[in-house]
């Protein structure tokens, strides 16, 4: 018997979270792994529905890797093939992430079918991915992911907005049938975060957090500079709170070993993104699909606060104005952004 397509593909999306909640391979038999839910919202904090409108990310982050065990061996690989993941008088400290994700983008009619030409066309991406991060001496970290997934129809972004909607009673999405079309995507990101103590120590501290890099694929490509100004109590525990891409900070990087306790830290945050392809605004690569102008000079300001209630426990929250992405688009983007993580 044939399975519906809608049917598969919810199995799909409950069999790839699970996956991503599973623990990687431990280093140390006392560790355990690092869970992340992140949520990111335009309707979170704001009266809004368009444009990057829901965003969810799970996430697993493994203990740290043994010196001399294999796990190092793709770190030790792509340092030979390029200047990243260097090892230096200091053993770095590395670790791996699992990633599951999807992204809703729609216009700001919702009503309207066909949808606004003019508008940002409806899409979704659901994808799969996994990080290497490398923290060396203590004040610099380095992240390369690899995302593959879909966008189009099989992304669910239709079922997902249209279903939750039917639940809170709030109105359907009437274009999803003009969605840009199906196809495969690969994001190859690698950045570059230090962290610069300014005054104070572990008790209550301030230090800068800047960061470059860039990003390549037929799903996002962009270069990409900016950095986070935070005041608190454990600096030295993460480099910033995690977002979705394309946003400032993004990994997952945490050292429990450097919390006295609990913590806490407010942050303010800009980044200046430099777009050469946006499949979401320029629409599919090699099929028709509706697209409209992209700008190429994309940034963001960002406010929030991370707190620990200990070591295994930390809420986030964020707010993020977003530049205009499109050439129309009339007003910048607000996103609310919440996020639990917790280990065991």
């Amino acid at each position: 018997m044939m399975v519906p397509r809608r049917g598969w593909a919810r199995a799909l999306l409950v069999a790839v979270a699970g996956t991503i909640l599973l623990p990687a391979p431990r280093a140390h038999a006392e560790e355990g792994g690092r869970v992340t839910v992140l949520e990111e919202n335009d309707s979170l904090y704001f009266n809004s529905d368009k444009h990057y409108t829901q965003g969810l990310r799970l996430s697993n982050l493994a203990p740290a890797v043994e010196n001399g065990s294999a796990w190092n061996d793709p770190f030790d690989l792509l340092g030979g093939w390029a200047p990243v993941f260097p090892r230096g008088d200091i053993a770095p400290q590395r670790r791996y992430a699992l990633i599951f994700g999807q992204s809703l983008f729609t216009p700001k009619n919702l009503v309207a079918r066909p949808p606004d030409p003019n508008d940002r066309p409806y899409a979704g991406w659901l994808y799969l991915g996994a990080s290497l991060l490398q923290e060396s001496a203590g004040d610099r970290l380095e992240n390369l992911e690899l995302d593959l997934g879909t966008v189009g129809p099989m992304a669910l972004g239709q079922q997902v907005q249209n279903d939750f909607h039917q639940l809170i009673n709030a109105q359907h999405a009437e274009g999803w049938g003009d969605q840009i079309q199906n196809e495969p995507g690969l994001v190859l990101s690698y950045e570059r975060l230090w962290r610069l103590k300014l005054i104070g120590d572990r008790s209550l501290g301030l230090d800068i957090v800047p960061q470059a890099g860039a990003t390549i694929g037929n799903i996002f490509t962009y270069g990409e500079i900016g950095g986070l100004l935070r005041i608190g109590k454990g600096l030295d525990a993460d480099y910033g709170p995690v977002r979705i891409r394309p946003a400032l900070s993004g990994t997952d990087y945490f050292d429990a070993s450097r919390l006295d306790g609990g913590g806490y830290y407010f942050y303010l945050g800009a980044q200046g993104r430099a777009v050469g392809r946006n499949v979401f605004v320029d629409g599919n690569d090699f099929r028709h699909s509706p697209s409209v102008t992209k700008k190429v000079l994309v940034g963001d300001l960002e406010a929030g606060i991370s707190l620990y209630w200990s070591s295994r426990l930390r809420l986030g929250f964020s707010v993020v104005t977003r530049s205009e992405e499109f050439v129309g688009q009339r007003t910048p983007d607000e996103i609310g952004t919440a996020a639990l993580a917790f280990s065991w």
